[in-house]
């Protein structure tokens, strides 16, 4: 296990990351792609099937078949299942071990056929998970499969993922570092940023330069209508902590169905036809609704309808376990509730209807932040895909609000929640427990042991400190080695035990006994 990683290991890790940026960008695009026209197709097929009954009955027996065909491909690989980021955070954090192979084509074709008909399920997950597995070959490729060497590389290809799917390298990189890795370690933050930028730059040359969700506005909004972020940061707030609690319960409602797990997604694939040939404009997950939703007019009961149907068949899409996201459906719901309050403060008088593009824009934010519990990648992803950088300010009161709120309903991180219900492989755990791993903790300002002596500090039984970084410089650990603010300490840990360890090691750094 190697203790100290030299600058030309992290020199060689972040080529390894524009390798995997490159692999991951082409194919994270050739996902994006075959989706936008699938769904095209099928958009088509809803509305002739109108008044063509055999066409009807052609498409009922064609989900069938794409249920049951995703369901053996669940059947024989459970963790494409969902969006993928709950299992990357998994395998980051130590507690199981994915068939990269297996993710891969299993997670691209699945995800297709699911998410292509239309169900309202976002791209950004299986592509981040993707890029995961993509980033896991390359480790395996180039012999880096073991440790950290090959977490820095599954991170990177990570944000590689969301960085292809939303064109977005920045927020690509700043979500792996907030939501799904956890630590903002140089060498992670580096091979990262380097993966992020290099899928980016394959995803502007297939797709181009025009932001993923340009929603035009004339105005900044003027600080005298600031008080209405706080207002529609609390109602955000709420609606994220019902998403939560909704989303998280969806599971045990499928069971009541008495279907087999792996082929509940024939529910919401027999469901999305006569949805599509109703509304085939609304379908998917939700970009276009999005870039058009000021287009639509001051009719409150077309939006509050249109949030119904997408809070309601999302939530129905998710639960399923088909492959799908939920990145995208939430920023689509973020955005109907920003529109729904401007329309409402306007018709009371209290709000310029111009300034309903910009509560459209905070609102995917905010929405996003507090479900997330990711309030800096939410402000940043919103940022890069609309292509402005002029509401950074309410974006963060918005974000911020929300985040409170969701905080003070003892709402967690979706992703997280998500995670704890997995079924973890304990034979990985007792395979891998025969080696030691590294696992490197930041202490934060506030900490109980910042200021401590690490002889003094009761860290968990058979770990070994084995490093103390203090910005770019290496300390070696003694007893009288005093602890601040800043630090990162290196443990040297058993594999096996690594989760466990380090949930025991945040316990104690933020004074939980």
């Amino acid at each position: 296990m190697k203790v100290v990683i030299t600058d030309n290991e992290k020199l060689r890790l972040t080529l390894e990351g524009v390798l995997v940026g490159i692999i991951s960008g082409i194919v994270v695009s050739m996902f994006r792609w075959s989706i936008a026209q699938s769904l095209k197709i099928f958009q088509g097929l809803y509305v002739a099937a109108r008044t063509n009954v055999l066409l009807l009955i052609g498409l009922v027996v064609a989900m069938i078949i794409v249920a049951v065909f995703v369901g053996y491909l669940l059947k024989g690989e459970p963790n494409i299942s969902g969006s993928g980021i709950p299992q990357v955070e998994a395998q980051l954090g130590g507690e199981m071990h994915l068939k990269w192979w297996s993710i891969l084509w299993k997670k691209f074709v699945g995800g297709i056929v699911s998410i292509g008909p239309g169900l309202f399920l976002g791209r950004e997950g299986p592509s981040i998970q993707l890029g995961s597995a993509i980033g896991q070959g390359v480790g395996d490729l180039t012999h880096d499969n073991v440790g950290v060497n090959q977490r820095v590389l599954i991170a990177s290809g990570a944000a590689a993922g969301l960085a292809a799917a939303f064109s977005a390298p920045i927020a690509g990189a700043m979500f792996v570092l907030e939501e799904v890795y956890h630590n903002f370690s140089p060498l992670v933050w580096v091979t990262s940023l380097a993966s992020a930028v290099s899928a980016n730059v394959v995803a502007l040359y297939v797709f181009g330069l025009q932001p993923v969700l340009r929603v035009p506005y004339q105005y900044s909004l003027p600080i005298k209508y600031y008080w209405h972020l706080i207002v529609l940061g609390i109602i955000l707030g709420i609606m994220g902590r019902l998403y939560q609690i909704v989303l998280l319960w969806m599971p045990s409602l499928y069971n009541k169905t008495r279907l087999p797990r792996f082929i509940h997604g024939i529910i919401p694939l027999i469901l999305i036809i006569p949805i599509g040939m109703i509304a085939p404009n609304f379908i998917g997950g939700g970009n276009g609704i999005i870039i058009n939703l000021d287009k639509y007019g001051t009719g409150l009961l077309l939006l509050l309808g249109l949030f119904a149907l997408r809070f309601i068949y999302s939530m129905i899409s998710y639960g399923s376990g088909l492959p799908g996201g939920i990145f995208l459906p939430i920023l689509n719901l973020g955005a109907i509730i920003g529109a729904i309050y401007a329309i409402c403060m306007n018709q009371l008088g209290l709000l310029p209807i111009a300034f309903e593009s910009n509560l459209i824009i905070f609102a995917m934010a905010g929405y996003f932040a507090c479900i997330g519990k990711a309030p800096f990648t939410a402000i940043i992803l919103v940022t890069e895909m609309v292509g402005s950088l002029k509401h950074l300010m309410p974006l963060a009161v918005l974000s911020l609000v929300a985040y409170i709120v969701v905080d003070l309903l003892n709402g967690a991180p979706i992703y997280e929640s998500l995670k704890e219900r997995l079924n973890l492989n304990s034979d990985y755990l007792n395979r891998v427990s025969k080696f030691n791993d590294r696992l490197e903790v930041p202490i934060y300002e506030g900490s109980s042991i910042d200021g401590k002596y690490i002889r003094d500090i009761p860290f968990p039984k058979n770990i070994l400190v084995i490093a103390v970084y203090r910005g770019e410089r290496q300390l070696i650990p003694r007893g009288d080695t005093l602890i601040k603010a800043g630090d990162r300490i290196v443990f040297m840990v058993n594999a096996g035990q690594r989760a466990k360890i380090s949930q025991k090691l945040k316990d104690l750094i933020n004074g939980i006994n």
